[in-house]
């Protein structure tokens, strides 16, 4: 036990964490933003989307909406309690991860969004679960390190 605490006392944070966590947070509300976008649109904006992302908008059932929103707001959240350096921001990392896979499982497994947006609607999708694996797997590590309470 007092062999853990002098790790502990003796680990620092990088000095890059308030600027990766301040990324983190900035690219999460970002997703809010997207979240709020999509959740208040109108059938005007609606209409001047291409047909077929109008129906991939009009069919996409309510539990990939809920996992979009699970997704954004507790990957927020979860970088919010990083910076305030506490251990549950790892657990709250994890479920936005897992909603994050469900939300994109619906889109390009049974939604075939591939078709939808192509090559290029692909690229974003892939940033948003490469980050969120990135949080998750150095928020596990800053934990490991004593480095969260």
């Amino acid at each position: 036990m007092n062999n853990e605490k002098t790790i502990q006392q003796n680990a620092q944070l990088p000095k890059y964490f308030k600027l990766i966590v301040g990324l983190a947070i900035g690219w999460n509300l970002l997703g809010v933003m997207a979240f709020v976008v999509q959740w208040f649109m109108t059938p005007e904006m609606l209409a001047q989307m291409p047909i077929a992302e109008q129906e991939l908008y009009n069919n996409t059932p309510l539990w990939v909406t809920a996992a979009f929103a699970i997704a954004v707001f507790t990957g927020t959240v979860g970088c919010l309690l990083l910076l305030m350096k506490k251990a549950i921001a790892l657990n709250i990392l994890m479920l936005s991860l897992v909603a994050v896979f469900v939300q994109m499982f619906y889109l390009f497994a049974l939604a075939n969004a591939f078709a939808v947006y192509g090559i290029g609607g692909s690229i974003m999708p892939a940033l948003v679960i490469i980050v969120a694996v990135i949080l998750v797997r150095w928020t596990k590590s800053l934990k490991a390190k004593g480095l969260l309470h």
